[in-house]
């Protein structure tokens, strides 16, 4: 009982992280832009994010039993995964580089479910393709791999298509009439932002939580709980997916609430400064160009990357400007943080379960 309660305390540091590590995803072009000052956006990006997070479990529920074997998710092995996810966000959110936060907690669960199967890798869930649509597979090929890959293409060719679109629509109109209407149109972009966020990171940790309750009542842990501790237990009906309930939805959602009002400064420094100058305008088609990507890919349950769908838009309105706008360097050094979060996220956790391992602690 006392791990279970471990791992819903990892799953809300991550979560908290996560908000603080993920805001400026959802805030750096509205802050560049100077449509609002750095605590008023954090307030927006705050409530929108509450809100996203109650609309829909897809992603939820594909951490939670799309991923890998649940049998081998126990309680010890979810908290290795949490804390490689937990030292990589930190990591990143300290030489300011904005990482995807998503990868990271996949990359962790995917390297100690492999650790404590002791090398199998049938552990993980690859692929279960659909017999409808390929976006309705399962498993990390379908839910992972193609959107790691296609979410960075759409936010780049979304935004360099909506920023070249404005660019033919705007081009008689006043440059001073364009800042004071994009500003406005703007505050409505990052709300859309805000809730895209919630509906796709807050939803992560929801899944961590509802898998480790699945696991501790299929052991019969909880067979013998008195009656007020009786929402712990957790069903899942064959060829179901697995159900994410009210108060795990609630505390993640608060959870994430509470780290997005306390920012993430240095993320928002490279995305919303060093990467390209935006104006209104520019922060209003990056910002409803990833948006639509996450929301899009929330509805599928693909947990993509927030950071990705953002700096790929910023990179694509910025080729937009001009490809000599865009600083070449920054984006290079964001590209090395998106190769290594898998292997680097995996490769801790495969390191603390075989630690654990080691001294007992995961037998």
């Amino acid at each position: 009982m006392i791990l279970i309660l471990l791992v819903i305390v990892a799953a809300l540091v991550f979560t908290y992280i996560n908000g603080f590590h993920d805001t400026a995803n959802s805030i750096a072009t509205v802050v560049a832009t100077k449509v609002l000052s750095p605590r008023q956006a954090v307030l927006l990006a705050a409530v929108t994010n509450l809100i996203g997070a109650f609309l829909g479990t897809a992603v939820a529920t594909t951490i939670a039993s799309g991923l890998v074997d649940p049998k081998v998710a126990t309680s010890e092995v979810l908290i290795c995964a949490l804390l490689a996810g937990i030292f990589w966000n930190l990591l990143t959110w300290w030489f300011g580089m904005p990482a995807s936060s998503s990868h990271a907690l996949v990359g962790g669960l995917c390297g100690a479910c492999l650790a404590a199967a002791h090398n199998r890798w049938n552990v993980m869930v690859w692929s279960i393709p659909s017999h409808e649509h390929w976006w309705l597979g399962k498993g990390l090929l379908w839910k992972v791999v193609v959107p790691m890959i296609s979410s960075p293409i759409c936010g780049l060719v979304g935004g360099f298509l909506v920023m070249g679109t404005l660019y033919f629509l705007l081009r008689n109109w006043r440059p001073t009439t364009v800042n004071r209407t994009f500003g406005i149109l703007q505050l409505g972009s990052s709300g859309f932002m805000g809730i895209s966020h919630g509906m796709n990171d807050a939803q992560k940790t929801m899944g961590i939580i509802a898998l480790a309750l699945l696991t501790g009542s299929n052991s019969g842990l909880f067979d013998h709980l008195p009656g007020w501790l009786s929402f712990l237990h957790t069903t899942q009906l064959p060829g179901q997916p697995l159900p994410i309930a009210a108060w795990i939805k609630a505390l993640c959602a608060l959870t994430m609430c509470a780290g997005t009002a306390v920012g993430g400064w240095r993320i928002i420094k490279t995305l919303g400064h060093k990467m390209v100058r935006l104006h209104p305008v520019h922060g209003f088609a990056a910002e409803t160009t990833a948006a639509t990507v996450l929301v899009t890919a929330a509805h599928f349950g693909m947990p993509v990357s927030t950071t990705h769908a953002v700096s790929t838009s910023i990179m694509g309105v910025g080729c937009a400007k001009g490809f000599n706008h865009l600083k070449l360097e920054v984006v290079e050094r964001i590209v090395w943080a998106w190769i290594l979060t898998l292997p680097v996220s995996g490769g801790v956790a495969y390191l603390l379960v075989k630690l654990a391992q080691t001294t007992g602690w995961i037998h």
